[in-house]
């Protein structure tokens, strides 16, 4: 053995290769002695649990740690020559053609698993949401997280652990306005965010594109060259990033408007100028346009309009409580939630006033989570902010792949779109609050739009989604790149397409899966098993 060079980790698979329950990979030097990133651990050693290179069943080995526990220890890092071997070796415990598998278990049971998130939810908000997930088999996967979830644990995994968005499918990418007034292209949902297999994200993300083009009516042809286009999209990226310095990865973002520009010459002029147009126009989506769409003037009052059950004002949610009452205790609530601020972004809040509070409905997965719309004001009526509250519930992912450090839930997702996202809303900070039913609750705080873009993915053509599915590739890498082991993912993703090949393949047959779930979901709500409200 070379003078300063580690050893190669030992690799130990209980199968031909490994799966998300039976992966065992135990280097000596793959663990962190950094306490406070649990889960992830790709360069470092942490005392006492193995955790960037181990799955161990339905939950990881990962021991939880208290948010802001970070101890001042001493860093033991990896050779980038070590990194690489690491990924490479990563190859004999999921080699890259392994990810074309898809092989659920025959007692799987996804309408059993989506009716059963319901005892968490509004009641009378089910039947939306499982109205909502009938209109497609795209808008089905939407809110088909857990069953994925379910399957995907079953499924080789290479054993690099990144930070999960955990719901990456490619309506969950988006553009919004960053603090310095640029319109940047991301990840914009984090509802799921847990630490986790790199390519479970991945796999969202190419199922979803094959189920967005059946829906579209692409053929099969066209299908697989868009899945090609994000899986490609990631491998190039990731081995990019690779080569580049951490700082360099951290500063990298995507100014969506710059990014078309490039995109021109593969477009047509009627659709560039559509697009351009709707880029544009997300400028303008802000709290002040959400305040000429969403209340009126009452007695010379700023009020939210009602809508049930879309939108529902907090003193008709809660009419045989006293407005006073309501009010007070969501100003504690509110207070709590200044309290996660950054401190210049904490003095800026306080110069706004509560004016209202009202429940709304969102998405189409989340729909029976607890959201809410705060509307506040710093001008007489002339300078409004739209916050949105909205549920935070342990993830779908966290029962295969090892559940949060964090006790509250709306913490972890804020840490979660912290470490992934390029540029965060500047309002983004978390609560907790508690119900009638006298439950705590936790949730997550945003503002409610500004400047918001999301891609009209029902009017794309072929060649759109092969672009759009290309930025969400480099985008998905960047996020990973960001918590995970780029050298490691780089190395083992290589210089080929083998990886992507597979994906596409894995990307059909899920799509086949995600059908015959839906079919069962519109079963169930025929034979009364489920309920279903589909005007909404």
């Amino acid at each position: 053995m070379m003078p300063g060079r580690h050893p190669r980790p030992r690799v130990g698979v209980s199968a031909t290769h490994a799966r998300a329950g039976d992966v065992k990979i135990r280097p000596r030097i793959y663990e962190v002695k950094i306490r406070g990133i649990a889960g992830l651990a790709p360069l470092w050693r942490q005392r006492g649990v193995v955790m960037a290179a181990t799955a161990t069943g339905r939950r990881s080995g990962a021991r939880a740690s208290r948010p802001g526990a970070a101890q001042a220890e001493t860093v033991e890092q990896l050779s980038r020559a070590d990194r690489v071997a690491r990924g490479k070796d990563a190859r004999a415990v999921a080699p890259l053609e392994s990810h074309a598998e898809f092989a659920p278990g025959g007692s799987r049971d996804p309408v059993g698993l989506l009716v059963g998130q319901a005892k968490s939810r509004v009641p009378e908000l089910v039947p939306v949401r499982h109205g909502r997930m009938l209109v497609s088999a795209f808008t089905f996967y939407r809110g088909a997280a857990l069953p994925m979830a379910a399957d995907l644990a079953g499924m080789p995994t290479s054993g690099l652990r990144v930070q999960l968005c955990g719901d990456a499918h490619l309506s969950n990418f988006g553009a919004f306005a960053s603090p310095e007034r640029r319109l940047v292209f991301d990840v914009n949902d984090f509802d799921e965010t847990v630490p986790g297999p790199f390519e479970w994200d991945v796999k969202r993300l190419a199922a979803s594109l094959a189920v967005a083009g059946r829906d579209n009516g692409f053929p099969a042809k066209a299908r697989r060259k868009i899945v090609l286009a994000a899986a490609e999209g990631y491998r190039t990226a990731m081995r990019a990033f690779a080569a580049q310095s951490l700082l360099g990865v951290w500063y990298a973002h995507l100014d969506i408007e710059q990014a078309l520009g490039q995109f021109r010459s593969q477009m047509k002029a009627k659709r560039f100028k559509a697009t351009k147009g709707l880029l544009a126009k997300a400028h303008t989506k802000d709290s002040t346009k959400a305040l000429g769409k969403l209340t009126t003037v009452a007695d010379g009052q700023r009020r939210i309009i009602s809508d049930p059950p879309m939108i529902v004002p907090v003193e008709e949610v809660f009419a045989d409580v006293q407005a006073g009452a309501i009010y007070e205790q969501i100003r504690a609530v509110l207070g709590k939630y200044r309290r996660t601020l950054q401190s210049d972004r904490r003095h800026l809040l306080e110069q706004f006033n509560l004016v209202q509070v009202a429940r709304k409905v969102v998405g189409v997965g989340s729909v029976g989570t607890r959201a809410w719309i705060v509307l506040m004001d710093a001008g007489d009526g002339i300078e409004p902010l739209f916050l949105q509250a909205k549920e935070a519930q342990p993830s779908v992912l966290a029962d295969y792949c090892g559940r949060s450090q964090y006790t509250n839930q709306g913490e972890r997702v804020v840490a979660g779109q912290h470490l992934m996202q390029a540029e965060s809303d500047i309002f983004l900070g978390w609560t907790v609050a508690p119900g009638p039913d006298k439950v705590d609750r936790d949730f997550y705080v945003r503002q409610l739009k500004d400047w918001k873009w999301s891609a009209p993915i029902e009017l794309m053509v072929p060649a759109g989604m092969t672009i759009y599915a290309g930025l969400c590739g480099w985008t998905l890498a960047r996020a990973h790149a960001r918590s995970g082991d780029r050298v490691a993912l780089g190395a083992y993703l290589g210089g080929s397409d083998r990886f992507a090949q597979a994906i596409a393949d894995f990307a059909e047959t899920s799509a086949d899966q995600n059908e015959r779930d839906y079919a069962a979901l519109q079963a169930a709500v025929k034979e009364g098993k489920a309920e279903a409200t589909t005007e909404i």
